[in-house]
């Protein structure tokens, strides 16, 4: 019997996939170095409204002018991180949307602990009541990575948090369930994660008159979505739009400087939430 000269052998991984991969990597290890940081709730504590003539640090004297804010930037935007992380994941994106003029950003960490995505969501839900009495605001914008973007869909889709979600935003979300499920034989909130689950089969059902718009943004090279475009919401009655993201993978969505920008414009779209009609942009962020 002979032999063949040759096996075939596995496809080499893309010079995109290999610096996403490298991306990926230095984000981990300052995340890691940032987790700690982030472990313990954020305060708040009702403050003066600034002077509208200027922003500490700017005005006569600084040589610097503050950056216009737009229209709606009273409106507070809450922050969720995904499984098992915490706050600090935000720290670049909030630091880009406030020197753009977003005066209200809060962060909520659920405990890795929590067992069901219901349970984190009914969290979510008196965490907005209370940024809406702190603020005075009738109405909060939503950034969730990962999980926290499914906890923030629950939120919006079954407990009636579209009566307070203008915008919400998932970067990385498995919105269609991922077969990637680290630790689902031990964690049952991952398992909630699995496309297939009765959680999101929940999330199919239909959700007429929901009033908050969708925009979710999907990497090609996310390892943890799979498959990738399960980050994309996908459903009749959602006001939807899928950003397709290239060159970077899943941790890098919360920290990318172009993500930020597109998250920003994002928020500040003066789309109405008049209707339901569903959008099926496929703009993309290089």
């Amino acid at each position: 019997m002979k032999l063949p000269l040759s096996l075939p052998l596995p496809p080499r991984p893309s010079t995109a996939l290999l610096a996403a991969t490298v991306l990926e990597l230095v984000v981990l290890t300052g995340h890691l170095a940032a987790y700690p940081f982030g472990i313990a709730q954020e305060r708040h504590t009702r403050r003066p409204a600034p002077d509208p003539r200027h922003t500490p640090g700017t005005g006569p004297g600084t040589g610097l002018r503050p950056l216009p804010g737009p229209p709606d930037a009273e409106r507070p935007v809450v922050l969720l991180h995904g499984f098992i992380d915490n706050r600090s994941v935000f720290v670049l994106l909030r630091r880009a949307l406030a020197r753009h003029g977003r005066r209200h950003l809060a962060s909520l960490n659920y405990s890795p602990l929590t067992r069901d995505l219901r349970t984190a969501a009914g969290l979510l839900g008196r965490h907005v009541e209370e940024v809406c009495a702190r603020t005075g605001q009738r109405e909060v914008d939503i950034v969730g990575h990962s999980l926290g973007g499914l906890i923030a869909r629950y939120y919006v889709q079954r407990l009636g948090g579209d009566s307070r979600v203008r915008t919400l935003v998932t970067l990385g979300t498995p919105h269609g369930g991922t077969a990637v499920a680290p630790g689902a034989g031990v964690h049952p909130i991952v398992r909630q994660m699995r496309g297939g689950s009765p959680l999101i089969e929940e999330l199919r059902r239909p959700a007429p008159g929901c009033r908050t718009r969708f925009v979710s943004f999907w990497s090609e090279l996310d390892q943890v979505m799979v498959p990738v475009e399960t980050a994309c919401v996908h459903h009749p009655d959602l006001d939807a739009v899928n950003v397709r993201v290239t060159g970077i993978g899943h941790l890098a969505l919360p920290v990318h400087p172009a993500v930020a920008t597109a998250v920003r414009e994002a928020l500040e779209s003066q789309q109405t939430r008049e209707g339901t009609a569903t959008s099926t942009g496929t703009p993309s962020v290089a």
